[in-house]
């Protein structure tokens, strides 16, 4: 096991390291010892030859510092503004300390909503390639200034591994103010066990994880599992590592045995199939029997129509859709609500060839029925495979 972690450092030729606003945030404001010290071990991983894409956070909480209160506005406008206010000292600071070492910056805000569209997507993978072409650091931070859902907790640990997907990243390491996942929270249980590897995210490890956010943070251990799901399908490695500890990114990279490494779950995927299995937001739900569901899962086929037994939502051809897999014995209970927590298991996402309300009239139909229903059959499936992402691989 150790030789497998040993090695996904020893090649990651692209790292994406996310710095919690807890790592970054000190008693009179930014934690400078740790932001330079960052940016340091940055500097010397580009000079190994590595590419790296730093995500901070820390907007909000050097903006409550620089304004002189103690904890976060309770109100939308009031942390937007707060944002605005941190961003500018922020970005200032990164730039001061990686000129130390010859290195430019370049500030990219975002929003999940940006990288939703495929056309933004894109042109935000192409200006981050072209950044890291030019030997300039890519540093980015959700836009919190104009974000209304994004204000929320765990936005930039998710943020975080939707970059990774974007640029293909070989790992993704998020930097935190304790070591790892523990068995419990090590704050309150002294018995508590730090977690060095974890080989599958079941629902024991999420509960470990539990939700406890920072008192100016928006991320909790949590969100940080979420992201490692996400990463993890696509096939990218993360690691959950103590950002305060000396040299930690110089540590990690030399071999030494720290934080939590989860292994991923899935194989590396295209960017385009990163974009709709793990970015684009699904506009409806399309859900499954359980025939259906083993032959797209276990044997890559198509959805075609006749595995079909309900459509939530509205939406137009091409709309990416959440697809659940429904289990046969409830079948007859199913509403096209689809309320209750056990009765659907959501296995992946896909563009859909045929409108919701299409769908609905050829749902449970042969392909070959297709014709006669809606006067035209353009397409046998109503998401080809190609157009489809596995993301549960339990």
């Amino acid at each position: 096991m150790s030789f497998m972690i040993n090695t996904a450092f020893k090649n990651a030729q692209r790292v994406v390291v996310k710095v919690g606003s807890n790592v970054l945030t000190g008693e009179k404001g930014l934690n400078m010892k740790n932001l330079n010290s960052i940016s340091r071990q940055i500097c010397n991983l580009i000079d190994e030859g590595r590419e790296v894409i730093l995500v901070t956070s820390g907007s909000m909480a050097a903006g409550i510092r620089k304004m002189g209160i103690n904890k976060r506005p309770d109100d939308l406008p009031g942390r937007q503004a707060i944002a605005a206010v941190g961003q500018a000292g922020l970005i200032m600071e990164y730039e001061k300390a990686f000129a130390k070492y010859n290195r430019k910056v370049a500030q990219i805000l975002l929003t999940g909503q940006g990288l939703d569209n495929r056309e933004r997507y894109l042109n935000t993978r192409n200006t981050l390639h072209t950044l890291i072409s030019w030997g300039v650091v890519p540093i980015i931070n959700e836009n919190d200034t104009v974000s209304i859902e994004e204000i929320k907790f765990g936005d930039n640990d998710n943020l975080s591994a939707m970059i990774a997907l974007l640029v293909n990243a070989d790992i993704l390491i998020n930097l935190t103010n304790i070591d790892g996942l523990y068995t419990d929270d090590p704050r309150n249980c002294t018995d508590a066990k730090l977690i060095p590897v974890i080989s599958a995210i079941t629902s024991d490890v999420k509960k470990m994880a539990g939700n406890i956010p920072g008192p100016l943070g928006t991320g909790g251990m949590q969100s940080k599992i979420d992201a490692a799901i996400k990463a993890g399908a696509a096939g990218i490695p993360m690691v959950i590592a103590n950002g305060g500890c000396t040299d930690i990114l110089n540590l990690l990279f030399s071999g030494k045995s720290l934080g939590t490494f989860f292994i991923p779950s899935g194989k590396k995927l295209k960017s385009r199939k990163c974009w709709i299995g793990f970015t684009v937001k699904p506009k409806g739900s399309i859900c499954i029997d359980s025939g259906a569901s083993q032959a797209i899962v276990e044997n890559g086929k198509s959805l075609l129509p006749g595995g079909i037994v309900a459509v939530n939502g509205d939406f137009p051809p091409g709309a990416p859709v959440e697809i659940l897999s429904i289990n046969d014995s409830i079948l007859c209970f199913m509403t096209e609500t689809m309320t209750g927590s056990n009765s659907k298991t959501a296995i992946g996402t896909g563009l859909v060839n045929y409108s919701a309300s299409d769908i609905r009239k050829i749902m449970g139909l042969k392909s070959s029925d297709v014709k006669k229903e809606l006067g035209e059959k353009p397409y046998d499936e109503v998401i080809h495979r190609n157009n489809l992402v596995i993301t549960c691989h339990d």
